[in-house]
């Protein structure tokens, strides 16, 4: 199951779905040791959460990333079992913390709780600093970016957050930016659609919880990743852990790069893009982003 020419990608979140996970715990038994571990790591039933809900739990900040992460790390380790081999690993947003344990930066044991930390500090500086975000199609990057300088100069915080695909770009920032967002992008001729999200994410609204992360982040050790992995923040692979810090601690109130992390990927000769863990979002981007690339689910290679 070696693919020299493929990478393996983390979605992020919003990608969970009750029901996640169960089918392959049920399977695999290295799955089932996988949440077990994550139960055991953060003292209650992760697990539980991730099988039956209800949906309103796992979507919350700090449910939702753990849970993703542990879904994806226990689709990666069966994956592994099975010698899969990739040249490279990105993941979305939060993906990237599962990127970095496939890769071996981080452990599992340490991001776990990491991440379950982030999650509960930006859903925090949400409450206190409430916006949303809204994917807007139909516009280039650059018209985009117009739109929300436009935008905030009446109506407070509005930034590009989601480089998602060509002519889908997440904005992020404050109720009445997201409302007037809405209304200036259909004036444009495009669409702005409201994202089920409880926070402006990847803006500035978040800079308390980047700044009470870096401090989290500080104490978790960060190896040299067995394959590169591409950041969130500057589309290049690195496997240097001082970088990926860096990155990590920027990435909160940073704006995804994915279109530019596709672009890197394929100029590094990837062909293949697997997408490891729930849905199929990120396959969807990448094939709007290079519609000559071949995208798989991981469930399909596990049915082999």
């Amino acid at each position: 199951m070696t693919f020299p020419k493929t990478a393996g990608l983390f979605p992020g979140q919003g990608s969970q779905s009750v029901g996640m996970g169960q089918e392959l715990a049920e399977r695999f038994q290295l799955a089932r040791d996988t949440f077990t571990e994550a139960d055991d790591l953060l003292g209650f039933s992760l697990s539980a959460i991730c099988f039956a809900g209800p949906a309103e739990e796992l979507k919350r900040t700090s449910i939702a990333q753990p849970a993703l992460l542990a879904v994806s790390t226990a689709y990666w380790r069966v994956l592994a079992s099975r010698d899969f081999r990739c040249k490279v690993v990105a993941g979305h947003s939060l993906g990237e913390y599962s990127a970095l344990v496939a890769a071996g930066a981080l452990a599992f044991a340490d991001a776990l709780p990491l991440v379950r930390r982030r999650g509960e500090l930006m859903e925090e500086t949400a409450a206190r600093r409430p916006g949303g975000m809204a994917a807007i199609l139909g516009l280039s990057d650059a018209e985009v970016r117009v739109l929300c300088d436009e935008v905030s100069v009446a109506h407070g915080t509005l930034v590009a957050a989601n480089f998602n695909a060509p002519g889908q770009v997440v904005v992020s920032g404050t109720a009445a930016a997201i409302a007037a967002a809405r209304v200036a992008a259909k004036e444009r001729g495009a669409r702005a659609i409201p994202l089920a999200v409880s926070g402006p994410f990847h803006s500035p609204l978040m800079r308390e919880a980047a700044e009470a992360f870096t401090a989290v982040l500080a104490d978790v050790p960060i190896a040299v990743p067995t394959l590169p992995v591409i950041s969130n923040v500057t589309a290049e692979p690195t496997t240097d852990p001082a970088a990926i810090r860096d990155a990590l601690e920027r990435q909160i109130t940073g704006a995804v790069q994915w279109v530019r992390t596709v672009y890197t990927m394929r100029n590094m000769g990837i062909q293949r893009f697997v997408e490891i863990g729930p849905g199929n979002v990120l396959n969807g981007l990448v094939q709007r982003t290079t519609p000559e690339s071949t995208t798989l689910a991981v469930n399909d290679l596990l049915a082999e």
